[in-house]
């Protein structure tokens, strides 16, 4: 009998995923990537759209139809593989977590004049009051939903004010004048690589939405959080453009804040400050969530105290963040090590997929098995080339 939809958890899920990637390292990414290749970088997103969607369609449907969280069915391809991946897993969450925390306290100093420090700990206190709840799961699934549409309708505006030379866009989108594997890795690897493709996988799973009858409503929550993320990457590409055709320069230290505060002057200013705030929020608490989903099946007594695995999770990232501080540059590098770790997560789900004592009688979409396949060798490749140029800069 086929299950009901319930658009909640499936909407939670998608916007936990969503929101996971877009952090205060989502909008530094697409600034900067937008300001070295121009409309160019249109075909960039259109490639790493479609990567998203073959990588997220074949990480959950296993998720689902195996009933198992990724670590689970790592170890079942390989003995301790799956300690090795939520080792980099939760490596890559604590990264981004330091800058999203970061970012919230920065967005918090737009707003009110607080310090950064101050903002952070602040934004922390919120995020951790999530999980002090007795239905933690229903609140940040509200949570996600609500930041979510806030963030979508912030930059539709700012979007709208830049007047971005759309024509241009659109050409550039399909015939680029140039092409960046860094940024085309750095774009998979933060919107759907490390932690952030199993965010909401794991929160379907964790909500009982699993099984085959299930694969309906996770193939649209898994399409709908690529979509929603991809807006919001379109039109800050869209409003940064738009600022940038007008011969304004963005501030090298905040190039986000740069945009809002070029399109729409101070009130656009503040407007980042929510922006930033929202989008950094969102991804404090899916980082801390689904890095601690990954360990909570190794011991009882961590999926039994998981809330508070995740609110310890979030304070040393916290107290990391207010004691060391935290630059542009490792939002940059944070997506471009989630990258480097996707072909080895994906290469993983797509052989658990023809595992029979995993999957049982699914039969796994082999037109999905090859396009993950294209996506593992095509991420390797990337990876590969970038750092070969990462270690020759450092020689010169």
């Amino acid at each position: 009998m086929k299950r009901p939809q319930n658009w909640s958890v499936l909407l939670g899920a998608a916007f936990l995923m969503a929101t996971s990637a877009v952090g205060p390292g989502f909008l530094t990414q697409t600034t900067v990537f937008t300001q070295s290749l121009g409309a160019s970088f249109g075909f960039v997103i259109l490639l790493s759209i479609l990567l998203d969607i073959g990588v997220q369609l074949n990480v959950w449907r296993v998720i689902a139809i195996s009933e198992k969280r990724a670590q689970d069915i790592a170890n079942a391809v390989l003995p301790a593989l799956g300690a090795f991946i939520a080792f980099l897993i939760v490596l890559g969450g604590f990264a981004f977590n330091i800058g999203n925390v970061g970012g919230a306290g920065l967005g918090l100093n737009v707003l009110t004049g607080l310090s950064v420090e101050a903002g952070a700990v602040i934004s922390a206190a919120v995020a951790i009051g999530i999980f002090l709840v007795r239905e933690a799961g229903k609140l940040m699934d509200r949570f996600a939903q609500l930041l979510g549409a806030l963030m979508i309708g912030l930059i539709v505006y700012v979007a709208w004010v830049s007047s971005p030379p759309l024509t241009e866009a659109a050409i550039r989108t399909f015939a680029p004048a140039q092409i960046s594997f860094t940024a085309i890795i750095t774009l998979v690897g933060g919107t759907v690589g490390g932690y952030i493709t199993f965010a909401g996988g794991h929160r379907l799973l964790d909500a009982g939405v699993k099984g085959k009858e299930a694969l309906g409503q996770v193939t649209t929550s898994a399409v709908s959080g690529i979509s929603l993320a991809s807006v919001i990457r379109v039109l800050l590409f869209l409003a940064t453009l738009g600022v940038l055709q007008q011969g304004k320069v963005l501030n090298p230290e905040n190039p986000p804040a740069s945009v809002f505060e070029l399109a729409a002057g101070t009130f656009g200013y503040k407007l980042f400050g929510v922006m930033m705030l929202a989008a950094a929020v969102t991804s404090v608490v899916g980082s801390a969530y689904t890095s601690v989903s990954f360990i909570k099946s190794f011991h009882p007594r961590i999926a039994q105290n998981e809330n508070w695995f995740i609110i310890g999770f979030i304070f040393i990232s916290t107290v990391i963040f207010v004691f060391i501080g935290k630059p542009v540059a490792l939002l940059v590098w944070a997506g471009l090590l989630n990258g480097f770790v996707l072909p080895v997560t994906l290469g993983t789900m797509l052989i658990a997929a023809h595992k029979k004592s995993l999957m049982g009688t699914y039969r796994h979409p082999w037109l999905l098995t090859l396009f993950g396949v294209l996506v593992v060798l095509l991420m390797t490749w990337m990876a590969g080339a970038t750092l070969w140029q990462q270690v020759n800069g450092l020689l010169a």
